[in-house]
């Protein structure tokens, strides 16, 4: 029986050194979870039942079993790289097959979806136009490149100082054309339906105690004189809390957009103090069209576009899975797994969710390999292999004299 134990206990060692071996050669790979060789020890059937005796005849490999722990996260360039920090793979489509990874190197094909190296899709949460996301069933999540579209103006929110100090003017005789003629005034840009600029001027008149009227121009277009004011703020004593402070313009567009553009007009905040005028903030809550700029993934996994008119839009959102036997799934190789029987259904959820981890842009999952201690476990690995081979030559020898007896 020495030899079959002896030859047990090498394929055992030599079954330990290419799980090590293995786990070496990946100490760079992105995402890579090491793997741990496990034996168990063999007997043989005792006719009668009765083991108390029995010797055992060897070891024999049970399981190679990877060790899904965290890996260190190293910082990259790429926006499109992302690390798992926590529990979960990301899902992966390759033409509708679904596998499961840890390696999260992405890039953008030439059809704005984000890929793996071998062209696997990331899937996750699509959004619409608007920025809405879909969180029903995850599909393979694309990025749109499309200009962001205009967004007419139909609110602007206006916080002014008027100084109570200034002398009263009449309202008939208003002309934008003449400082004279009012106290103070402030524009801003409003757009029209299709990201047309026009210049909104404010123009301020005290023409009582506590009483200002308000005037307004589009794009320096005077109105015909003597204007009418668009409004009347009346302030109290406190100076605070006007009313006549809101109004609706109605601006007719001429650039092919829809006309007229109507807007509110809220000044209900402002004050009047003996101070001198200023403007603490001015508002409005329209913007031109704008092109993708670039793009970045948050640690819910929400990907976020940035447009060249300052604004920004809800892409889609990266989704994760989990198994609750993740030693179950089975390796595909690529750093991909797949699901089985014994792994169970994936549990698909957002990021930061139901155990699930959080994500990290720009950059990756080290390999959790530990070379230092995979070079010790070689030296046994070593070590036993010759404990072992040294056991079949002490057989040997101990047969050799068997067979030399007379």
């Amino acid at each position: 029986m020495s030899f079959q134990q002896g030859l047990s206990g090498l394929n055992a060692a030599s079954k330990s050194l290419e799980v090590i071996g293995n786990n070496v050669s990946n100490a760079s790979t992105v995402g890579f979870k090491q793997s741990q060789a496990q034996f168990a020890d063999v007997f043989a059937n005792s006719l009668t039942g009765s083991g108390g005796s029995q010797i055992g005849i060897g070891t024999k490999i049970a399981k190679v079993q990877q060790q899904f722990t965290q890996g260190n996260i190293s910082n990259t360039n790429n926006p499109l790289d992302i690390a798992i920090n926590g529990g979960g793979f990301f899902r992966l489509s390759d033409n509708g097959t679904i596998s499961y990874s840890r390696n999260g190197q992405f890039q953008m094909d030439k059809d704005g979806y984000i890929v793996t190296s071998d062209n696997k899709r990331l899937t996750g949460y699509v959004a619409n136009a608007q920025g809405v996301l879909s969180t029903g069933s995850p599909s393979e999540l694309q990025i749109n490149t499309a200009d962001l579209q205009p967004l007419a103006t139909d609110e602007i929110v206006g916080l002014v100082n008027l100084d109570s100090r200034k002398g009263d003017l009449t309202v008939a005789g208003f002309d934008p054309n003449d400082p004279e003629t009012y106290h103070n005034s402030t524009s801003l840009s409003v757009f029209d339906s299709l990201g047309n600029a026009h210049t909104l001027q404010s123009f301020f008149v005290k023409t009582g105690a506590g009483v200002w009227s308000v005037f307004t121009t589009v794009d320096g277009v005077a109105p015909a004189l003597p204007a009418t004011p668009l409004t009347t703020m009346t302030f109290d004593g406190t100076g605070v809390s006007p009313t006549g402070a809101t109004a609706n313009l109605s601006i007719p567009v001429t650039t092919g957009a829809a006309t007229p553009l109507a807007v509110s007009l809220d000044f209900s905040g402002s004050t009047q103090f003996g101070s001198s005028f200023s403007v603490n903030s001015l508002s409005q809550n329209g913007y031109t069209s704008g092109r993708l700029a670039g793009f970045s993934v948050g640690n819910d996994g929400v990907i976020v576009g940035r447009y060249t008119n300052g604004q920004s839009s809800t892409l889609g959102q990266v989704v994760l899975a989990n198994f609750v036997n993740p030693n179950g799934l089975q390796s595909l190789g690529n750093n991909a797994w797949a699901e089985t029987s014994t792994s169970g259904v994936p549990l698909v959820g957002a990021p930061n969710t139901g155990g699930l981890g959080v994500l990290q842009s720009s950059a990756v999952e080290d390999s959790n390999v530990d070379l230092t201690a995979e070079l010790v476990n070689m030296i046994t690995a070593q070590r036993v292999y010759q404990a072992n081979a040294q056991t079949i030559k002490t057989q040997d020898q101990v047969m050799q004299t068997l067979v030399n007896l007379r």
